[in-house]
């Protein structure tokens, strides 16, 4: 398949069969309101129900009816993943709005100290770990500080949906990675809970599963990062039909000044270079997992399938731009073509903050945006031949169902692999992606899909990617 060069124009894809209808409020009669169609053609092809609240009458109404409470407001929150980098950012916004914030469950991998610092100081209700050495080894380190408030002490995958369930929590922060954060984060939908988004598997690879359930218990699904949270913001007050693109922006990774034919010649002759170089991100730490993702552009490519599911817009009307300085985190154009953007320093408490304050504007102790400090920003389109993972995320995004999944569980295999150092090249990586999408075709689901098929279609990604590491070296990427 041949794509043209990524641009602020825009690029031409096949267009899903899903659509979009806007949905109207119970007992308002169509004759009052007429929405125009989105996207980029004006007629909502590609287009689904978005899992944000935005692109809806529903959504004006409820955006509306929260920021007229004021900032008088209060939450109790979940935090899960409370040891990690949006946990920790999380509690930062918690020690700044302590009037605005209550938490009451937390729950996180194997740091028992750490942990311990978090109850001793939040006095949550619950408090989960991973596994039960873990969760004995908190439990001791509390009843030696004298802990007068003792959490319900709990571990495990059910640990972990406990701390998401806690019945007093109304919004549940899901900064846990990979797979395991989709149960916990379903059986929060389910009891109404709102949800930060953080995770990204919950879309990526739960979409055809979570939007439904999104809609079915309307509650609130709040992007957590910076490109979606941008966009989520942008969105504000734009009305149904009003939105006509989206644009991602992109730091551009490691490689982003080399050309593709740099970039591959430095592949085939200094391997132990490229290895080092894509692990590490020209601009700030993220850690390994996503500076890799980086540098092959399939950190954006799997953004562009979080957007289609968090705003509903068809992929033909969702695109990438190279941006290096990262002070624009994504913008959307609107029907009358108006470009609105959200700028900002790179500091994740600022969507996360958002996330659990949506829809009010909370006064943070940060440092302004300082324009003439930055000087000038920068942006081109990406090579999507240089960077093919891009392709795969837009062909597997189309293709939907369960091939969303098979490529976010191959990517992080292979991801992994190669950063274990096992003779993994760097262009090994998108042909494990483009082997196990293909070989995922005789299986693929795209009807009544459901956690089982994703959580099956995961394993099954990873296996593939494990048994057929040494056959890739000479394969050719088919593209």
């Amino acid at each position: 398949m041949k794509l043209p060069s990524l641009a602020l124009s825009g690029l031409v894809l096949a267009t899903p069969a899903a659509s979009f209808t806007p949905t109207r409020p119970a007992g308002t009669s169509t004759s009052l309101h007429v929405f125009s169609k989105p996207g980029s053609k004006g007629t909502a092809e590609g287009w689904i129900d978005p899992s944000a609240p935005v692109n809806t009458p529903e959504s004006l109404q409820k955006t509306l009816a929260e920021a007229l409470k004021g900032s008088s407001f209060q939450k109790r929150i979940s935090i899960l993943g409370s040891t990690g980098s949006i946990g920790t950012q999380t509690l930062d916004i918690v020690d700044a709005c302590p009037e605005n914030f209550v938490v009451d469950a937390l729950s996180a991998g194997n740091n028992a100290e750490l942990m311990a610092e978090q109850c001793l100081k939040y006095k949550p209700k619950v408090a989960s770990l991973s596994t039960p050495e873990a969760a004995d080894k908190l439990r001791k380190i509390l009843q030696e500080q004298g802990c007068t408030e003792m959490p319900e002490i709990v571990h495990g995958a059910e640990g972990i949906v406990e701390a998401a369930t806690v019945g007093s929590a109304d919004t549940v922060v899901t900064g846990i990675v990979g797979a395991a954060g989709l149960l916990p984060t379903i059986e929060a939908i389910k009891l109404g809970k709102d949800i930060a988004l953080a995770n990204k598997e919950t879309l990526i690879s739960g979409g055809p599963v979570i939007n439904p359930l999104v809609e079915k218990h309307g509650i609130n699904m709040l992007p957590a990062d910076s490109e979606h949270s941008a966009i989520f913001q942008c969105l504000q007050g734009v009305p149904p039909g009003g939105l006509r693109r989206i644009i991602l922006t992109a730091s551009g990774g490691a490689f982003r000044d080399l050309s593709k034919e740099e970039l591959f010649e430095m592949c085939e002759k200094d391997a132990r270079a490229v290895q080092k170089k894509a692990t590490t991100h020209p601009n700030w730490d993220m850690g390994a997992k996503i500076t890799l993702d980086s540098a092959t552009m399939m950190n954006k490519g799997l953004e562009v399938i979080e957007a289609h599911y968090l705003f509903g817009a068809s992929y033909d009307d969702i695109d990438i731009v190279i941006h290096p300085q990262s002070i624009v985190h994504s913008m959307v154009e609107t029907q009358d073509t108006s470009c609105i953007a959200q700028l900002g320093w790179a500091d994740m408490r600022l969507p996360i903050v958002y996330s659990v304050s949506w829809p009010h504007r909370l006064k943070m102790p940060y440092k302004p945006l300082d324009l003439a400090e930055i000087g000038s920003l920068t942006f081109k389109g990406p090579d999507v031949e240089k960077y093919p993972c891009i392709r795969l995320a837009y062909e597997a995004g189309k293709k939907g169902g369960t091939m969303t999944a098979v490529l976010n569980a191959a990517n992080e295999a292979a991801n992994e692999m190669f950063r274990a150092d096992v003779g993994l090249g760097f262009l090994d990586i998108p042909k494990l992606i483009e082997g196990a999408m293909e070989a995922h075709k005789d299986d693929f689901k795209d009807k009544d899909v459901t956690l089982d098929d994703i959580l099956s279609c995961d394993a099954w990604a990873r296996e593939y990617v494990a048994e057929n590491t040494k056959n890739v070296a000479k394969a050719p990427l088919v593209l």
